[in-house]
């Protein structure tokens, strides 16, 4: 039954933003097993563990203490084993030079949190959706900022 499953990391220091996200994928229901931590060292202790299920979907906050989100993912993409892992970008920024240093350093879409409930489903559901083996061969700018 655990291989239906679509393994999903959210980390947000926000709690409320954590709450919102998890109770946007029970009303989807999508087969899904979600993770979340409320700031970057957690997120990277729990992916270096070598015995560790490593998400299909990383959402990933920029602005959390700790350790930010784009320095998670530079992390991420240093690590042979984390590199390919499919990256969200979650934020409330939609500040341009966020947007370009994420998709420069190698984040797969870029969404701006969702200001009401049924946008958040909405954007979850499309990036669950969408077939990252074949998005990733054409990602570009103009398709990387999910726009709703």
């Amino acid at each position: 039954m655990q291989n239906n499953l679509i393994n999903i990391v959210l980390a947000d220091d926000d709690e409320d933003d954590r709450l919102f996200f998890t109770e946007a994928f029970e009303e989807l229901k999508i087969k899904s097993n979600v993770s979340t931590y409320n700031n970057g060292v957690l997120l990277m202790e729990y992916l270096n563990k070598t015995d560790s299920i490593l998400p299909e979907l990383l959402f990933l906050d920029l602005n959390m203490p700790k350790k930010s989100g784009i320095e998670c993912l530079v992390d991420i993409k240093k690590n042979a084993r984390l590199k390919d892992m499919v990256i969200a970008i979650y934020s409330t920024s939609a500040s341009e030079e966020d947007i370009e240093k994420t998709f420069v350093l190698g984040a797969n879409i870029y969404i701006k949190k969702p200001n009401d409930f049924k946008k958040l489903k909405k954007a979850l559901s499309e990036v669950v959706t969408t077939n990252w083996q074949y998005q990733t061969d054409s990602l570009n700018k103009d398709n990387f900022l999910l726009r709703l």
